[in-house]
């Protein structure tokens, strides 16, 4: 039997913490004998949940002889942690225990350095956050989950069912890990590559701006081939001089900018309409299904077809 640790910390996600307690709690060997103790560990026996306090059956020493540890996320992922907590984790790692984190789980975790000169995720809407605060990591918000064998670290919430699916499935094989995921009501087949379903915002244009106009044309005309001349010509401005300010400006190029604008109007109409997948990349601009298949797998990580059964 493997042994896991969950670490609750201050501010912990009620969510993020009851995920790994429910699927190895209830994860089944062919014998029926079962795959995982559980051990729910904290710096101190009284934790602030938020909205409850809960308590935690094992101190730190809740490390000690676990196979896996996972820190879940919490609420202020900006808070640091304190040394006990960094130390027995960083302890923990050089005994070689696998420690993985869900969520913004990842800043705790990055806090001890051990994600240090890895490639990692976290929830996308704190990716930046995670990589401006630590620059030493490589920080991909596009995928469910990194494993980097003995580190793992998991995007939002749901991924981080997936990790630890994902888990079991490197502890016990496939057939377990799907009889976990068939009582966890979830597909076992999400794979760690898959980009988070992100609707990718464009950078904030100033009300005002001189591409505000521009902007507003572009995303009134996203069934039309548009080159970069016709983007310039429409701005009157040269094309070094549109690039130039358009990525002072969004942060992208003119045509990265339209690529997601059209991306992103397809991601509604997948949503919304049964539209053939054809209809729906020429309504936004693309020249053949193949590009639009290419140019959204590329941003969203899935084909069309893959993203309307997961959302329509």
């Amino acid at each position: 039997m493997h042994t896991v640790a969950v670490l609750a910390l201050d501010q912990v996600i009620p969510f993020d913490l009851s995920t790994p307690i429910e699927v190895f709690g209830r994860t089944r060997l062919p014998d029926g004998r079962p795959g995982y103790q559980v051990r729910v560990c904290a710096e101190q026996p009284d934790v602030d949940a938020g909205a409850f306090t809960l308590r935690a059956p094992w101190g730190l020493d809740g490390f000690d002889g676990a196979d896996t540890i996972i820190v879940p996320g919490t609420a202020d992922p900006a808070a640091p942690i304190g040394p006990a907590v960094r130390d027995a984790l960083r302890a923990a790692a050089g005994r070689g225990t696998r420690i993985a984190s869900i969520c913004t789980g990842a800043f705790p975790l990055a806090a001890t350095g051990l994600l240090d000169g890895l490639r990692a995720t976290t929830h996308w809407i704190a990716a930046d956050l995670l990589a401006a605060a630590h620059p030493d990591i490589e920080v991909d918000p596009n995928v469910l989950y990194v494993d980097n064998g003995q580190i793992l670290t998991s995007a939002g919430a749901a991924a981080g069912l997936d990790l630890c699916l994902h888990m079991i499935r490197r502890d016990y094989g496939s057939a377990v890990a799907a009889d976990a995921a068939r009582l966890s009501v979830v597909p076992l087949e999400r794979e760690g590559g898959q980009a988070q379903f992100i609707v990718h915002d464009h950078a904030p244009t100033p009300q005002g701006s001189e591409l505000e106009p521009l902007l507003t044309w572009l995303q009134g005309n996203l069934n039309r081939e548009l080159t970069l001349a016709d983007i310039a010509a429409q701005a009157q401005m040269s094309t070094r001089t549109l690039i130039r300010r358009f990525r002072e400006q969004t942060g992208a190029t003119p045509l990265q900018w339209l690529h997601r604008a059209r991306v992103r109007q397809a991601q509604h109409l997948l949503e919304t309409t049964r539209h053939s997948v054809e209809r729906i990349g020429a309504q936004v601009g693309f020249g053949s299904p193949t590009a639009f298949r290419d140019r959204f797998k590329r941003t969203t990580g899935v084909s069309p077809h893959t993203y309307r059964r997961s959302f329509s």
